[in-house]
């Protein structure tokens, strides 16, 4: 008896201590444009909660919705509008009561540096000269979705659309800006001040809404309780510095 004893233990134990490795590790979902500002945010949670791991998936919002709909296991989403969350809400695959705004940010027209190209509004656009402008998918990109907004309440929807190079996420549209590989293309604040030298700002996009970032914690989160502190973290002093730090603006 003792000598079968003996192994179920220690295979309990293990068992247990796997159990205990893995309880604070938890999946955060966020938007390209977060990409940076919370693998800073990760690195500092973990230190603050010795023996958790935070595992980051960047993409577009649009991507990632359709991810955790696909059974992905997600234990927070972050996206970069309100209409993202909103289905991800209307689907069940978010605590409503969970969600919150905990940043914002601005929408950019920038340009490659050197670019002798003068564009000071968005009816520039339409110049004959401008012939490539990298726009972020509106189906599953927020921030092509902000432009078209923009554009369309311009009336000039049409002929700028007709010039776009559809792009998967923010930062796609900012590498081929950096490139020149476009003329001229749509990003947030946050995300321009990532290439200085490479991109320059022609103007600040004027938009009938403001761009507000919510989170939540996840309906099929495995680890329900890590998840909520990590959502803590980024609404606490420490996460909004953090955010800061990348220029993003308070909610």
């Amino acid at each position: 008896m003792p000598t079968i004893a003996r192994p179920f233990c220690i295979a309990l134990f293990l068992l247990c201590n796997s159990v205990v490795a893995a309880a604070g590790d938890i999946t955060v979902s966020a938007a390209a444009s977060l990409g940076n500002a919370f693998k800073e945010a990760a690195q500092a949670f973990e230190a603050q909660h010795p023996g958790s791991k935070v595992l980051l998936n960047t993409a577009a919002s649009g991507a990632l919705l359709q991810q955790m709909a696909k059974g992905a296991p997600v234990d927070v989403f972050a996206s970069a509008d309100q209409e993202t969350m909103d289905q991800a809400q209307a689907q069940g695959l978010v605590v409503a009561a969970s969600r919150r705004d905990f940043a914002r940010n601005t929408l950019l027209l920038v340009q490659p540096a050197g670019s002798q190209l003068v564009l000071r509004s968005l009816k520039d656009l339409t110049l004959p000269a401008v012939t490539r402008v990298a726009i972020g998918n509106p189906a599953s990109v927020p921030v092509g979705r902000y432009a078209q907004d923009a554009l369309e309440a311009a009336k000039l929807w049409p002929q700028v659309n007709a010039k776009a190079v559809n792009t998967l996420n923010v930062r796609q549209s900012l590498d081929y800006v950096a490139r020149g590989e476009v003329d001229a293309g749509f990003v947030y604040a946050t995300d321009a001040a990532l290439v200085p030298g490479k991109v320059t700002v022609a103007f600040r996009v004027p938009l009938q809404q403001s761009i507000r970032y919510p989170l939540a914690t996840t309906t099929a989160a495995a680890n329900p309780a890590q998840a909520s502190r990590f959502v803590a973290f980024i609404l606490s002093p420490a996460g909004q510095a953090i955010l800061a730090r990348y220029g993003f603006l308070k909610p």
